[in-house]
């Protein structure tokens, strides 16, 4: 039997650099602020300001993740498109995507089956704004989920 082969993608300077060293900050300034903490000396007014300092670090590197998340969603939007198109010419839609932006397939995604292949040309042809493939959308359709 194979061995089964999972490939993880990690970021070295986030996770193994940054978010290690913000965590051991803040356990370290909480620490040193507990230890003065309601005296009302200036160390602990400094060590409260390097405590937040350091946990507000932490949290906007754990938030970080979000970009992981989105960046997962424009790689599936593209997929979405691309086999739509498929779906709908019988031919494939990347000769087409190298010639968009991302914003501009993020766009397409909007359109109604009947309007997608006709949409995608027209945009490639015209060279048309993100924006101006949204207003010439007829039948718009949403995407709620997106995150």
């Amino acid at each position: 039997m194979a061995e089964a082969r999972f490939t993880r993608k990690y970021h070295a300077p986030h996770h193994f650099v940054a978010v290690p060293a913000a965590l051991i900050m803040a356990l370290y300034t909480g620490r040193r602020y507990w230890a003065v903490a309601g005296n009302g000396s200036d160390d602990s007014r400094v060590w409260f300001c390097l405590l937040a300092l350091s946990v507000l670090l932490l949290i906007s590197l754990v938030m970080l993740r979000q970009h992981y998340a989105l960046t997962l969603q424009d790689r599936l939007a593209r997929l979405e498109v691309r086999q739509r198109y498929f779906e709908l010419t019988g031919q494939r839609f990347q000769p087409l995507e190298q010639q968009l932006s991302l914003g501009q397939v993020l766009s397409l995604r909007f359109a109604a089956d009947a309007e997608l292949p006709a949409l995608a040309a027209a945009t490639v042809a015209e060279k048309l704004t993100p924006a101006d493939i949204r207003a010439r959308i007829q039948n718009f359709q949403p995407d709620p989920m997106r995150v």
